[in-house]
């Protein structure tokens, strides 16, 4: 029976089958070009944690993100937020480095902080445009 109907449908005749039974798929409808957001947030309660933690999973987002507020408001949830959000960098294989004292970035895997700091070293020399002998 199966095989009547295959003969049928490769000769073009009828066979019974309409063409509600088939389903046209788009095969370039789920592809979607990602790319790499940085995106800044900033922590003024203890909830926007859950904001950051999506963006991250993600894993298109590198977060930026400042804590100024909540260190002043509260640095028992600033702490607590932030070990949260170090906790979920690490199970994604990203890195979290703190910037100055109010910033903090967290990244995906495919990102890297690097964590040293270049040193820049001045040249001190003294002007000699004011100098004389008094």
């Amino acid at each position: 029976m199966v095989f009547e109907k295959l003969r049928k449908g490769l000769s073009g005749k009828s066979s019974g089958v309409s063409d509600e039974d088939y389903l046209e798929i788009d095969l370039n409808q789920g592809k979607e070009e990602h790319k790499v957001m940085i995106k800044l947030f900033v922590l003024k309660h203890y909830d926007d944690v859950n904001k950051i933690l999506a963006a991250l999973r993600d894993g298109y987002t590198i977060a930026v993100i400042e804590t100024k507020i909540l260190r002043q408001k509260d640095p028992i949830e600033l702490k607590r937020a932030i070990s949260k959000i170090k906790k979920t960098t690490d199970a994604l294989e990203g890195s979290i480095v703190g910037f100055r004292e109010n910033i903090v970035i967290a990244t995906p895997s495919f990102a890297k902080v690097d964590r040293e700091a270049e040193v820049v070293v001045e040249d001190k020399k003294p002007s000699n445009k004011f100098d004389s002998d008094f």
